[in-house]
């Protein structure tokens, strides 16, 4: 006897659905089908919807004539008011034996066959059905059995097989939405479903007939990798799936994959075929996980969510690896966090040579995939490298207490800014890497150390005879409105001056480096010919306290004091400037509640006045501990210095941002002592944190002149870092190492239109020395050529020698790319059409400056590469781009073009030869 069809209630209510409307009122329907009850009684009673009135059904299924005749006449029996009680009859009894008197009594009089691709057809609203579904039972039973609660969705005209498996998908596995007309599938669609909560298990409770369907479409349209995946799901191993992926990746990547084959076997079991079958799977693991990553590095910091997506994964299979012993397997492997600390614990190693290795080491660490998402710990490891590079530069000589402030300001005090990051530690806690960043650390504070005592000798030197009169070259911090603030204060100038007390070097260069420069444009006094635009630095007063050092700056002359002295100083200075000023402390620029800056200061900067504002974040934090926690710092860190730079702006103020004087750390353990200087308890007495009285000891300098304004003017103060006479804190000054005594001196202007004449634009590019930079650093445009005139000759001499001397003759000299390019008819042609467009040298040169540094530069430094050629100053370095861009991007192809919300000047090299094919040799 053939074995009978089934069918579930789903088929029978379609069945009914479609024969009862045609039935004559016949109350008894028999199914050539074996009734599907799953875990319920083999009877069952429902309603059914037929015509627009509720029939009330119970189905029985029986094996025998006698069963069947037996069930009909109790039915028929039964008490039914309205007659709407239908019996459904499934079971086994071939048709053929059924008698005419019980047929009689049944729709169409004949057992009924359950067509069950009809009926998903009809389920469907379809009007035909792809051909290819008829014979597929697992699939028709599938769509049967797994109808939503809303039906299936309209399929049109033809219900094709692939529409109805994305359908089946989307009810069964949650893999998608079943009112969709498409589902776009790809390993990240599977691999994303694969660790959700329920999706693996919900494919292991299917029946294996309905699993090996579904994996073979999925490995059609997904790929190879669907099998791999798909068995790990059935073994309840799905949540896994996307991790176990990147370990096999990792693994056969390696060179020792073959010995790792027992190991990968039993970690994958049954889903492990062969090393071909595990390819494709491992490599569309590490694909997804490399376009997550990518999502995440885009997504900003604030959206952590798409970065903890990554590390969950990344750390299970790390997690995996260990608990299979796999790890020495995949050693310094490029997606997995493993991988990433191994390629930071080598380059902790190199750490105390020389700078070719670290610079390898710290480059195979940027290529790691995650060093983006591991930013703070990558970011160390390259200061670590940059405070190598600087180890290994030669110690530049103290040639005079005025350059050794600027070479501070310039290089040496972002040795100290990589020593507060390193100081930090690496996020990773990895004691292989601390200890490395420790050993660096202190042999960075050793060369600094010979830094700040031979400066500290020159200091003596110079500090016998440095006056206002006779600075001996050095800018005097009493001389700093004067040199940096008057100029801005020209023709109705307002400069807002923030003296930022306590800040040194280290601090200023980073409170700059913070800034907007889409708002600010930092300038500098313009150097003599052939010299380098640089920062202003100036020496403070000694010792360098805030007591005398800014009394000294705000008054323009030497003197000691408080506010009051301060504010009085300060408005005379001005005052003989025939200009008023004021000048606000701690508690006056403050505003009430309800204001972001007091009301007094904001009518004040409204004025034509001149306006200081004196800020003690940075001061205040030595004393309370901040900076022994962390030592970087950023605009917002300062207390109101974000809204005294946005009122700045909005007024139209150019802005002087000076110290008073710098600072030291405090970076010996808590639990030692200071260190003692061998000195005599009855001829010298501690005055301060870091000066005394009396001779000087290992680690200190004797000074004494007119600078020194304390103590009769002869004190002894310290050098040496470490050294302190006071209880501790987070960090001291009034010593005479660089770190105290230089001044940093930064100059902004919201608008190109307040650079004061003789002052130039300082080039983000130049702002940060080349070993910081490393090699990452942009080439910058050449400084001005100066020709240097030769001895002269008397005439009889010239005479005698053009006899006797043969001419030179020079070397024809190739053009340059930029050179080229002005002079094609494309580009003359185009200068025709664009009005005051500069000169062919500044044209030439900003070219061949963006293409010598790789095709972006900041637009300060393209003004400053168009002014080395001309000699021509571009005070407004946006609307010099502009100009470029109409000479240079013909019909709108961007040749050249503002990006980075106007940050950078992009080349396009390949647009340039394309739109100025005469350029190329």
């Amino acid at each position: 006897m053939p074995t009978r069809p089934t069918a579930g209630r789903r088929a029978i209510e379609v069945l009914l659905q479609a024969e009862l409307p045609r039935g004559e009122g016949r109350r008894l329907v028999l199914v050539d089908a074996v009734y599907d009850t799953g875990d319920q009684e083999a009877e069952q009673e429902f309603t059914v919807r037929v015509d627009g009135r509720n029939r009330r059904v119970r189905v029985t299924d029986q094996d025998s004539v006698l069963g069947i005749v037996d069930a009909w006449q109790r039915h028929s029996t039964e008490e039914d008011p309205d007659g709407d009680d239908i019996l459904v009859v499934t079971g086994t009894v071939p048709g053929d034996q059924l008698g005419w008197d019980l047929r009689a009594h049944a729709v169409r009089r004949r057992p009924l066959a359950v067509d069950r691709a009809d009926i998903v057809r009809q389920l469907f609203a379809a009007t035909d059905l792809d051909t290819r579904m008829i014979g597929e039972t697992w699939l028709l039973d599938a769509l049967l059995d797994a109808e939503p609660v809303n039906g299936w969705p309209r399929a049109g005209t033809l219900l094709t097989r692939d529409r109805a498996v994305r359908a089946l998908l989307a009810a069964r596995l949650r893999l998608g939405d079943t009112t969709a007309d498409t589902l776009d599938l790809d390993a990240d669609t599977l691999f994303a479903w694969s660790r959700t909560p329920s999706g693996p298990a919900l494919f292991a409770a299917l029946p294996a007939t309905e699993r090996a369907g579904l994996s073979e479409w999925l490995t059609r349209a997904i790929g190879p990798a669907a099998p791999v995946l798909l068995a790990l799901a059935a073994e309840k191993r799905g949540a896994d799936a996307l991790p176990m992926g990147v370990l096999a990746s990792a693994v056969l990547s390696s060179a020792t994959a073959e010995a790792a084959g027992f190991a990968l076997g039993a970690l994958f079991g049954s889903a492990f075929d062969s090393y071909d079958a595990l390819r494709p799977f491992a490599d569309a693991a590490t694909g997804v996980l490399t376009r997550w990553i990518a999502q995440a590095e885009s997504s900003g910091p604030q959206h952590t969510e798409m970065r903890d997506r990554v590390f969950a994964v990344l750390d299970r299979a790390d997690q995996l690896a260990t608990e299979s012993r796999l790890t020495g397997q995949i050693g310094a492997d490029r997606l997995l966090p493993s991988g990433y600390l191994s390629r930071l614990r080598a380059l902790a190693a190199t750490l105390d040579g020389p700078a070719a290795p670290a610079e390898a080491a710290l480059r195979e660490l940027t290529e790691h995939q995650l060093a983006n998402l591991n930013a703070t710990s990558t970011e160390t490891a390259r200061t670590a490298v940059r405070l190598v590079r600087w180890l290994n530069t030669p110690l530049p000589d103290t040639e005079s207490t005025a350059r050794a402030v600027h070479r501070h300001l310039a290089s040496s005090c972002w040795a100290d800014v990589g020593t507060a990051v390193l100081a930090e530690g690496d996020i990773s806690r990895d004691t292989a890497v601390g200890q490395a960043y420790h050993r660096l650390i202190g042999a960075v504070r050793a060369r600094r150390a010979r830094l700040d005592e031979t400066f500290a000798r020159k200091l003596a030197v110079w500090t016998e005879t440095a006056s206002q009169q006779a600075p001996g070259g050095a800018l005097l911090i009493e001389d700093v409105l004067a040199e940096a603030a008057a100029p801005l204060a020209r023709d109705g100038g307002r400069p807002l001056v923030l003296v930022l007390d306590g800040m040194s070097a280290d601090v200023a260069v980073q409170l700059a480096g913070a800034l907007d420069r889409r708002a600010w444009t930092e300038v500098v006094p313009k150097p003599p010919p052939g010299a380098e635009v640089t920062r202003q630095a100036a020496v403070s007063m000694l010792p360098s306290l805030t007591t005398v050092s800014r009394a000294s700056l705000l008054c323009g002359k030497p003197t000691e004091g408080g506010q009051s002295a301060e504010r009085a100083g300060f408005t005379a200075l001005w005052k003989k400037r025939h200009r008023e000023a004021r000048l606000f402390h701690k508690g006056g620029y403050e505003g009430p509640p309800g204001h972001r800056l007091a009301p007094e200061l904001l009518e004040s900067l409204a004025s034509d006045a001149i306006v200081g504002v004196v800020l003690n974040t940075i001061d205040d934090a030595l004393a309370d501990g901040r900076e022994g926690a962390r030592g970087r710092w950023t605009p917002d860190d300062i207390g109101k210095l974000p809204d005294l730079l946005n009122a700045a702006r909005d007024y139209g103020r150019p802005v002087v941002l000076v110290s008073d004087h710098g600072h030291v750390l405090d970076r010996t353990p808590r639990d030692s002592r200071p260190t003692e200087t061998n000195r005599s308890e009855e001829t010298d007495r501690a005055e301060g944190a870091r000066w005394r009285t009396g001779p000087a000891g290992d680690g200190e300098i004797e000074l004494a002149g007119p600078r020194v304004r304390t103590a009769g003017g002869r004190i002894t103060a310290a050098w040496r870092e470490d050294l302190r006479h006071s209880a501790r804190q987070a960090g001291y000054h009034g010593g005479a190492s660089l770190a105290e005594v230089t001044v940093p001196v930064i100059t902004l202007v919201p608008s190109a239109g307040l650079i004061p004449a003789g002052w130039t634009l300082l080039p983000p590019e130049r702002t940060a020395p080349d070993w910081w930079n490393g090699d990452e650093a942009t080439p910058l445009p050449p400084q001005p050529h100066v020709p240097v005139p030769e001895p002269r000759e008397t005439e009889p001499d010239r005479r005698a020698l053009e006899t006797t001397r043969p001419r030179p003759v020079a070397a024809p000299r190739t053009p340059t790319t930029g050179e080229r390019t002005v002079q094609t008819p494309q580009y003359r042609a185009q200068r025709e059409f664009v009005r005051l467009a500069p000169g062919d040298k500044a044209v030439a040169a900003v070219l061949d400056a963006l293409l010598e540094a790789g095709g972006k530069l900041s637009p300060g430094a393209v003004a400053a590469a168009a002014q080395g050629a001309t000699g021509k100053s571009q005070r407004n370095p946006e609307r010099f781009v502009t100009v470029l861009e109409r000479l240079l991007n013909i019909d709108g192809y961007p040749v050249l073009q503002l990006v980075e919300s106007g940050r950078t000047v992009q080349l396009d090299k390949a647009l340039l030869h394309q739109q100025f094919p005469g350029d190329q040799t």
